[in-house]
């Protein structure tokens, strides 16, 4: 994970605003957007307990597929090609359900409409499909949030006011923005089979704690304390309710230390002869282009994990170049690659060839639900891959007085 995102971001968009490139159609009407969308929007400070009546359901084949799509990150001037890719994915997978794990917009949204059109360019691939999907965040959603007035919970109050969106607010007192678990029932409808949980893991870290700076250690985000903790708390209470532990998988947007620690199977051997022992212990597939970029501080997640046992796999997004994912003492780790094009990829002409999404798929028959995980890339559907930009202009959206009064409510 680099900077460099944020400098050519910001570049470009500059570029957009003041020459203009071809626009795409994003009217209320034609992009599908529901008429209640910001209507009576719910509060984001409302507690979420564990989600034991979710909306998901395995289908009558007793298979149920999930696609993660990563770092859409993108304003309401979007690189075409990302949308391009997502509808592949969509049309080619058919899944059940969509998550895009963090950092779904960047910087360059201006105004509270911008951010809208942002959100509603990632939102309309699974929105005129019928998908029901969610978001995580990641530490790019609120770069526009100075400039447009809008944050994560107010975003978050859009993003639940699609027809087929599923998230939920945090409980309160919980860090973060929209930390949540969804159900999956059986085929038949009478009891739960595998669950989703999905966790803000943060931005950055603050600049000082007892007045020592993070100068020399990574200065991005943790899951903190409190998170981990209602993960745990609320494992427990899922296994009290059913008899059982659910098997689920983890969504955060910046790795844990375990995912790097895996790809040498050490902590500080970083030798090739090191990764070559991990790739025979952890099963390791797939690239690693860039270092893990987790937090300054170990959250302590993969221990609670491994203590509960529930959790089958931990995915992550941050560092665009890296698709790989590995066993890492029974808990799948690994990446989902990125899957937007306006923002940084491999150097060079290579810039786009890992754009994609991860596909998980789970069959309720099989022991621990879920069968396999595999990327799929841009390059799969022919999509261009020139190093360039392609990002395209929404028409503007009227602002109605509904939007008005939720902009008034929440800047």
């Amino acid at each position: 994970m680099t900077n460099q995102d944020q400098n050519y971001s910001f570049d470009r968009r500059k570029f957009i605003k003041i020459g203009g490139v071809s626009t795409l159609a994003l009217t209320m009407g034609a992009a599908g957007i529901p008429t209640g969308l910001f209507g009576d929007l719910p509060t984001a400070q409302a507690a979420a307990k564990a989600n034991f009546d979710g909306k998901l359901k395995f289908n009558a084949d007793g298979k149920f597929k999930v696609v993660q799509f990563n770092d859409t990150q993108d304003d309401e001037n979007i690189d075409r090609r990302t949308i391009e890719l997502m509808e592949k994915v969509l049309d080619s997978e058919k899944p059940d359900f969509v998550v895009i794990n963090g950092d779904v917009i960047t910087g360059g949204a201006d105004t509270p409409m911008e951010t809208r059109q942002a959100i509603n360019n990632v939102a309309q691939p699974m929105e005129k499909r019928g998908i029901k999907w969610a978001i995580t965040y990641g530490n790019h959603d609120e770069d526009s949030t100075p400039k447009s007035g809008l944050d994560e919970a107010a975003m978050l109050q859009i993003y639940m006011n699609y027809q087929h969106n599923l998230n939920q607010p945090s409980e309160k007192g919980i860090t973060g923005t929209g930390n949540t678990n969804l159900f999956i029932k059986n085929s038949k409808g009478t009891d739960a089979a595998f669950n989703l949980w999905l966790l803000d893991s943060g931005r950055y870290a603050p600049k000082t704690i007892d007045g020592q700076d993070f100068k020399g250690y990574p200065t991005w985000d943790w899951l903190r304390g409190n998170q981990v903790n209602w993960y745990y708390e609320t494992s427990k209470q899922i296994e009290q309710q059913y008899n059982r532990k659910i098997p689920s998988l983890m969504f955060i947007h910046i790795p844990l230390w375990e995912h790097r620690f895996m790809w040498y199977s050490s902590v500080d051997d970083r030798s090739a002869a090191a990764h070559e022992r991990a790739v025979a212990k952890h099963h390791i597939v797939g690239e690693r282009n860039e270092d893990e970029c987790p937090g300054p501080i170990n959250s302590g997640m993969f221990s609670a994990i491994l203590d509960r046992g529930d959790v089958k796999g931990v995915f992550c997004g941050h560092d665009h170049v890296n698709t790989y994912h590995g066993n890492y003492y029974g808990v799948l780790l690994g990446y989902a690659g990125n899957t937007g094009f306006g923002t940084y990829g491999i150097s060079g002409a290579e810039r786009n060839r890992l754009r994609g999404a991860r596909v998980f798929n789970l069959d309720e028959n099989k022991e621990g639900v879920l069968v396999e995980t595999h990327m799929v890339f841009a390059k799969d559907y022919g999509i261009d891959l020139t190093a360039n930009d392609q990002s395209i202009s929404p028409e503007p959206i009227e602002e109605s007085k509904k939007w008005e009064k939720f902009v008034q409510r929440n800047t």
